[in-house]
C-alpha cells in the first residue's frame, strides 16, 4: 500500500473530514476532471448513488482492490479516490442504474461509517500547492508531445481533444485528463490517483505514455511482420503468430523448453510405427497453436497419452514352475483346475518363445477366491497385477474410451489401466464380468469381444487413440458368478474354469491355515495365546455360515477376535491362553443361525431325501407325499417353479405305467387325492434334478413302504423310467456327506463327473450309479423281512435283467 501524506491546510491545520456516500467501481479509476458513464448494479451501490442525489449530489469514487468481490468490506476499498458528483441518474427497466459522475478533487478515506444499506465515509481532500517550476513546465510539455504522437496513431483521439488537451493550463489537470484518455492497467492508474507531489505523478504518467506508444508501434510492426502470412480462414494462426513475435521481442520463448522435452521424449520412446508417425505428426500441429488454447491442450494430451504407454515395456516373466505351483500352493487351499491351467501355460510359455495370453474365466459362487487366485497369478509369474471391476457398468466407451472430438475425452478403461501399471504383460483381471448391462449407450460386453479374442486383441483399437495396440501379452483373467449372465459370443472366447463351494474339511484347512491367523494380526491378538479348537471352526462353517465360500466365516472368526480383544484389554483379565472351543462359540456369537441338513432320524412312509444345487453349494431336499381319500386330484406344493412341477408329473405318470410290477391299485390316482410337499415353502424352488426323489416318494406312499433314511438320491425321470443326468453333482454330494448320508443315487451320465468329488468324501460316501426308475426303487425303499424285491414276483427290475455272457447282473456302485 502507498503512503499517502498527512495533508495540511495553508494554516497549518488538519482538513476536517466530509461525511460522503462511498461508490465503490469494479475495472475503472475516475480521476479529478473527468466525465464518466458508470453501469450501476449491486444494491447498496445503488442505495448509495440514491442518498448522493438527495443530498447535494456529492459522492467519493474509490476502485476496489479485488474487481470479483460483490460484497465489499473496508479493506477491501483503496483510501485513495475521488471526489465526485452525480451529473445525470437514470434508472433502467432491469433494475440496473446509469450514472454520469464528474471528478472533482482527490479525497482520502478517513474513517468507514458502516450503515445496513450502503457504506458512508469520512473524506479529508488532498489540497495541493501547484507550483509551476521549469522541470514541470518541461513534463507537461513531453507529456502533450507524447500525447499527439499517440494520437496520430490512435484513430479513437480526435483532433479536438488534442487541441484541447494542449490548451490546458493546470498540469494536474493536464495529467488527470491524459491519464484518463489511455488504457493503462487499473493498478497503473490507481497508483497515478495516489500520487501525491505533481512533480512525481508527471513524471510516472510520462513513463507510462511512453511505455504505450512502444506497445502500440510494436503491435503495428508485428501486425506487419505476420500480415503475409495470415489468410482469412486462420485467425488463430494469426494470434499464435503475434504471441510468437512478441515473446521474441521480449528475447524469451515462454514453453519452448516444455515442446522440446516433449519432442525428445516421441524420439526415446519405443513404439509402434503407426504410434510414432502418429505423434510426431500431432506434435508438428501442436507447434503451431497458441499454447494456452483448448485445441493445443487437447493435442498435448493426446500425445502424453501415447508416449505414455507401455508399448514395449514389459515384466520378466518367470517360467520356473515348481515356483510358481509353490507361490499358489501358498495362497489358496485346493482350487486344482485353475492352478493346473495356469501352470500349463507357463510350461508352453518356457518350450514357446512368444505365446498369446491365455483368457481364462472363474466362475463360482462368492468368496471362493476368484479375484486372490488371479493376484497368486500375477505373484507366481512376476508380472504386474490389474485389477477392472465391470460390475454395473453399462457405457462401451468405458471399454473403448471417447472419440476425440467430444470435450472430454479419455481412452477406456483397458488402455488406462496399462498406462496406470506401465508394462505390456500384466494379469489382467476383468472382475464381475457377467454384471454387466446395456442401455442406449451401447453394449460394454460387445466391446469386450474383440479385448477378450486371442486372434484379434493383437490390433485392439481404442476410439480416443485411434491406434491399434497390442494386448495379445495379457494374460486376462475374468471372474463371474453365474455363467448364464455372460452373453454366449463372450463365453466362446473364454476358457471357462468352474470354482465350486469348499468342502467342509477345505473351509476348516482354509480357516486353520489362514483366516485365524490373519484375523489374530488385524485384531491385535498376535502377543496372546489364541486358539480355536476344530470343533469350534466345525460348528461355525455349519451353523453360523451358509455358502459356498469362506467370506462370512472369515467375518465371524473376525468377529470372535473382536470379542477376545476387548476381554484381554479388560482390568481384571489374566493372561492365560485364550480357548475357542465348540461350546463357547455360542457366547460369542449368539445362537446358531441355520440349521444343519441331516439324514432323517427313522426310515420313514413318503419321506424321501432330495439333492438341490444353490449358489452357496449343495442342499439336502426334503420331499414329502400323502394319499388322501378323495378324486384324484394333485396338489403340489413348495413354491415350486414350473420344470419342478413337471417332473412331478411325469412320476405319477411313471408310477400309473408300473402299478402291476409294484402292486398298486390300478385305479389310485381317480380314488385319492395325491399331494406332494417340499418343506422351507418360502424358499423358491425349480429344476428337474428332483424327479427320481418325488418318484420314489409316491412310490414309498402309495405302497406303504419306508424309505431309507441314509440313502440321498439326484436325477431327472422320464415317462419311460429312464434316468437323467443332472448338474452341480460335486456340491450335492458334499452336501449328502455333510448330513450324514450313507449311499447316494446319481445317474450313470454323471460317471464323469466323479473325479471331482474329492477322496476323502468319496470314501466315506457310497455313490451309486443308476440308469433306471427300478434301479433307484429298489436301492431307496425298505424292504419287509424275507423279501426280496418290491417287484412282482415275475416281473425282474431293470438292474437286474441279465446281461450277454453275465448272470443276475448287481447295480453299479463306487465306493
Amino acid at each position: 500500500m502507498i503512503n499517502i501524506p498527512k495533508i495540511f491546510k495553508q494554516d497549518g491545520s488538519i482538513d476536517q473530514g466530509i461525511i460522503l456516500p462511498l461508490l465503490p467501481l469494479r475495472d475503472i479509476v475516475v480521476f479529478p476532471h473527468m466525465v464518466a458513464p458508470l453501469f450501476v448494479g449491486r444494491t447498496k451501490s445503488v442505495n448509495a448513488l440514491a442518498d448522493a442525489m438527495n443530498q447535494d449530489k456529492s459522492v467519493f469514487l474509490s476502485t476496489q482492490k479485488k474487481a470479483n468481490v460483490d460484497n465489499p468490506k473496508a479493506k477491501d476499498i483503496s483510501e485513495v479516490g475521488t471526489i465526485g458528483a452525480v451529473l445525470q441518474l437514470l434508472r433502467l427497466p432491469d433494475g440496473t442504474v446509469k450514472a454520469l459522475v464528474e471528478g472533482k478533487a482527490r479525497g482520502h478515506i478517513l474513517d468507514f461509517i458502516n450503515d445496513d444499506d450502503f457504506f458512508r465515509v469520512e473524506v479529508a481532500p488532498i489540497v495541493q500547492e501547484e507550483k509551476v517550476t521549469p522541470e514541470i513546465v518541461a513534463l507537461t510539455r513531453a507529456i502533450v508531445e507524447s500525447f499527439r504522437e499517440y494520437a496520430k496513431t490512435n484513430p479513437n483521439i480526435s483532433k479536438d481533444l488534442v487541441n484541447n488537451v494542449s490548451n490546458i493550463a493546470s498540469p494536474s489537470q493536464l495529467g488527470d485528463t491524459v491519464a484518463a484518455h489511455f488504457a493503462f492497467k487499473i493498478e497503473d492508474k490507481q497508483k497515478l490517483l495516489e500520487t501525491a507531489g505533481l512533480k512525481d505523478r508527471l513524471d510516472l504518467l510520462l513513463k507510462l505514455v511512453k511505455m504505450e506508444i512502444e506497445v502500440h508501434q510494436m503491435d503495428k510492426k508485428i501486425k506487419g511482420r505476420v500480415k503475409d502470412q495470415m489468410e482469412q480462414n486462420q485467425k488463430n494462426y494469426y494470434l499464435n503468430e503475434q504471441m510468437r513475435a512478441i515473446k521474441k521481442e521480449m528475447g524469451e520463448e515462454e514453453g519452448a523448453d516444455e515442446l522440446e522435452e516433449l519432442e525428445r521424449q516421441i524420439r526415446r520412446k519405443k513404439m509402434s510405427k503407426e504410434a510414432k508417425a502418429k505423434a510426431k505428426a500431432e506434435f508438428k500441429k501442436l507447434k503451431l497453436m497458441t499454447p494456452m488454447s483448448a485445441e493445443a491442450t487437447v493435442v498435448r494430451n493426446y500425445i502424453e497419452w501415447i508416449i505414455s504407454l507401455p508399448w514395449n515395456d514389459r515384466s520378466k516373466v518367470n517360467k520356473d514352475i515348481d515356483d510358481a505351483e509353490k507361490i499358489l500352493d501358498e495362497d489358496h487351499f485346493g482350487l486344482e483346475k485353475p492352478k493346473e491351467r495356469i501352470l500349463e501355460y507357463l510350461a508352453v510359455q518356457s518350450l514357446v518363445r512368444k505365446i498369446r495370453g491365455p483368457i481364462l474365466c472363474l466362475v463360482g459362487p462368492p468368496g471362493v477366491g476368484k479375484t486372490s487366485v488371479a493376484k497368486s497369478v500375477a505373484r507366481a509369474t512376476d508380472r504386474k497385477f490389474i485389477r477392472l471391476s465391470l460390475g454395473g457398468v453399462r457405457d462401451e466407451a468405458e471399454i473403448r474410451g471417447h472419440r476425440r472430438t467430444y470435450i472430454g475425452a479419455m481412452p477406456g478403461k483397458i488402455i488406462q489401466s496399462l498406462r496406470k501399471v506401465g508394462t505390456a504383460n500384466p494379469v489382467f483381471c476383468l472382475d464381475e464380468v457377467d454384471k454387466m448391462s446395456m442401455d442406449f449407450r451401447g453394449d460394454p460386453s460387445a466391446a469386450l469381444l474383440e479385448v477378450l479374442d486371442p486372434e484379434q486383441n493383437y490390433a485392439f483399437s481404442d476410439h480416443y487413440l485411434d491406434l491399434d495396440y497390442d494386448l495379445s501379452e495379457i494374460l486376462f483373467i475374468t471372474t463371474a458368478n453365474t455363467l448364464p449372465d455372460i452373453p454366449l459370443p463372450l463365453q466362446d472366447r473364454m476358457e471357462i474354469i468352474r470354482l465350486p463351494g469348499y468342502t467342509e474339511y477345505e473351509k476348516s484347512r482354509i480357516a486353520e491355515d489362514f483366516l485365524i491367523q490373519k484375523q489374530i494380526e488385524a485384531n491385535g491378538l498376535k502377543d496372546y495365546d489364541v486358539h480355536f479348537s476344530n470343533n469350534a471352526v466345525l460348528t461355525i462353517i455349519q451353523q453360523y455360515t451358509r455358502e459356498a465360500g469362506v467370506r462370512n466365516l472369515e467375518r465371524e472368526i473376525a468377529a470372535i477376535c473382536r470379542k477376545l480383544a476387548r476381554e484381554v484389554t479388560r482390568s481384571d483379565h489374566d493372561d492365560a491362553q485364550l480357548r475357542v472351543t465348540a461350546k463357547s462359540i455360542a457366547k460369542h456369537l449368539g445362537p446358531p443361525r441355520h440349521r444343519v441338513g441331516m439324514a432323517e432320524k427313522e426310515d420313514q412312509i413318503g419321506l424321501s431325501t432330495g439333492l438341490a444345487w444353490t449358489q452357496f453349494g449343495g442342499e439336502l431336499l426334503s420331499i414329502e407325499t400323502l394319499i388322501l381319500p378323495g378324486k384324484g386330484k394333485p396338489t403340489i406344493t413348495g413354491k415350486l417353479g414350473d420344470v419342478m412341477k413337471e417332473s412331478a408329473q411325469a412320476a405319477v405318470s411313471y408310477v400309473r405305467s408300473r402299478v402291476d410290477q409294484l402292486m398298486i391299485d390300478p385305479d389310485f390316482y381317480q380314488n385319492s387325492d395325491i399331494h406332494i410337499h417340499v418343506p422351507e415353502g418360502a424358499i423358491p424352488k425349480d429344476g428337474p434334478s428332483a424327479g427320481i426323489a418325488m418318484c420314489v416318494s409316491l412310490v414309498s406312499a402309495l405302497t406303504k413302504r419306508p424309505v431309507r433314511r441314509d440313502v440321498a438320491m439326484t436325477g431327472e425321470v422320464t415317462l419311460r423310467g429312464r434316468v437323467l443326468p443332472i448338474g452341480g453333482l460335486k456340491e450335492k454330494i458334499l452336501a449328502a456327506h455333510r448330513g450324514a448320508i450313507a449311499k447316494v443315487l446319481v445317474p450313470s451320465e454323471n460317471e464323469k463327473d466323479l473325479k471331482d468329488i474329492p477322496a476323502t468324501i468319496s470314501k466315506q460316501v457310497e455313490i451309486v450309479l443308476v440308469e433306471h426308475m427300478d434301479e433307484v426303487l429298489t436301492h431307496a425303499l425298505v424292504l419287509a423281512d424275507g423279501e426280496k424285491s418290491i417287484f412282482k414276483a415275475n416281473d425282474m427290475p431293470f438292474e437286474m435283467i441279465p446281461k450277454k455272457g453275465d448272470g443276475a447282473n448287481q447295480p453299479t456302485a463306487i465306493n
